[in-house]
């Protein structure tokens, strides 16, 4: 068998010019972003209720608050203000949990009852009232913290920083890791078996969390069938993409750079079409508010902990695959060397096509995940990522899929613990700002090697 001439006789993408494009999507994101429909009269002002549902004429202004043990702090009154003279009122419910509907997005200002909490319960900080920006089709959360001290301040009335906030931001982090672990793994594996970097890899991300949205939410499928659907629709894509796409460009002899272009048209041209089916707003794969669990100090919800399980498990199976079975041994051999590996008697063309399969599955898987944490997805959920991704991959080297690995858990890490100085929006600078650094120190990553530098 003759060496694939178009893998093995061009040289790798320089990073650099990953960063430049990058760069580019991100400032065309800015201009993607769409005005949402106007508000239905369906909604009644004011409704109080636990429960809220957000979509294209509805944004809900949510919450939890618990006691000093971790209790629901069962009756606790919230009233929400806001444009057009709105007024709202939700109490806290069993689980914990308030949440008002608003019907046009606009500035809230939501206020705390202090005479509604319970015996021996004070509000720390003193921060009866705070303002939200709330938007049609998103959910806005505002949390009160309660404490057994009258007249109590924490740390982050002074300052941004605090040993529980670290905490919590630091198991946030991983468990952004772990998520953007799934989809930088197929990534990674695309570009060392092909040398591509594949700017429509967040799509696939997207693909996940709408067609989930579509099993579990409009078809009323239960939850685990949904995601396993999910995850075969999605690997099925990566396979009929190779068929149809990739190698058909590749026995051509097209060059990386040209390639990467038609993952480029390709990203927009997915984008649109999620926009057109699905509109821009943001819709959630479960409807029920999320169930919060505290453990070891750390506020979780129960979806972020399965999904974190669930994540271990299919990154160690993805482990084990690679350096266990011949096929994994196989497509790492491809991955280091293509030319060498089709002289040994690989058939190259069946390990890529393999690679396309299993990297869309797993993006799909990521965003099903991603869905239920974030408690949403919308058709820019895979650009906004794709930034964390590149930046994964780069930072534990380029090609490798162990280093992907590692790279997607200090950039959750580190992306997450950004929130602790800086405003939520600023993390995905953050990350631009890592994948720089990286590539003026240590172009070729943790685990890559510098020949893989062009």
């Amino acid at each position: 068998m003759k060496p694939d001439t178009t893998i093995a006789g061009r040289a790798p993408l320089r990073p650099a010019l990953i960063v430049t494009v990058l760069a580019l999507l991100l400032g065309l994101a800015g201009a993607f972003v769409s005005v949402t429909l106007a508000p239905s009269a369906a909604h009644a002002q004011g409704g109080a209720t636990a429960s809220c549902q957000a979509d294209a004429s509805t944004g809900c202004i949510q919450g939890s608050i618990r006691d000093s043990d971790g209790e629901p702090a069962t009756g606790v009154v919230v009233d929400v203000t806001g444009p057009g003279g709105f007024e709202g009122t939700a109490e806290v419910d069993g689980t914990g949990r308030w949440a008002v509907p608003v019907t046009e997005a606009g500035e809230y200002a939501v206020q705390l009852d202090e005479e509604s909490l319970p015996d021996g319960q004070f509000l720390r900080n003193a921060e009866t009232e705070r303002s939200v920006d709330a938007t049609l089709g998103a959910n806005k959360s505002v949390i009160f913290q309660l404490t057994q001290t009258e007249g109590e301040v924490s740390g982050a009335a002074a300052s941004s920083f605090n040993w529980d906030r670290l905490a919590q931001q630091f198991a946030s982090g991983i468990r952004l890791g772990l998520l953007l672990a799934l989809a930088a793994i197929g990534l990674s594996l695309i570009y060392g078996t092909t040398g591509l970097s594949s700017f429509s890899h967040g799509e696939q991300v997207t693909l996940g969390g709408l067609l989930a949205y579509v099993f579990a939410n409009q078809l009323g499928m239960n939850i685990f069938l949904a995601a396993t659907i999910t995850v075969i629709l999605c690997a099925a894509t990566g396979f009929i993409q190779d068929w149809a796409i990739w190698k058909p460009l590749r026995r051509r002899g097209l060059s990386l750079t040209q390639l990467m272009i038609v993952t480029i048209g390709l990203s927009i041209a997915l984008q649109y079409a999620f926009q057109y089916f699905f509109g821009a707003a943001t819709v959630r794969i479960q409807t029920a508010n999320p169930t919060t669990v505290t453990f070891a100090g750390v506020t979780l919800t129960v979806q972020s902990y399965v999904a974190m399980g669930i994540s271990v498990i299919v990154l160690v199976l993805t482990g084990l695959f690679l350096t266990k079975t011949r096929t994994g041994r196989a497509t790492r051999a491809v991955s280091d060397n293509p030319a060498l590996a089709a002289a040994s008697g690989i058939d190259v063309d069946r390990i890529i096509r393999l690679v396309w399969t299993v990297a869309a599955g797993l993006a799909g898987l990521s965003g099903v995940m991603l869905g239920l944490v974030l408690n949403g997805v919308n058709w820019m959920t895979g650009l906004q990522i794709l930034l964390l991704m590149f930046a994964a991959v780069t930072l534990g080297g380029l090609g490798t899929s162990f280093g992907a690995l590692a790279g997607s858990l200090i950039i959750g890490v580190i992306v997450e613990l950004t929130n602790l100085v800086l405003p939520g929006d600023f993390k995905y600078a953050t990350a631009l700002l890592i994948l720089i650094v990286i590539l003026l120190f240590r172009p070729q990553g943790i685990f890559g090697r510098a020949e893989r530098i062009g």
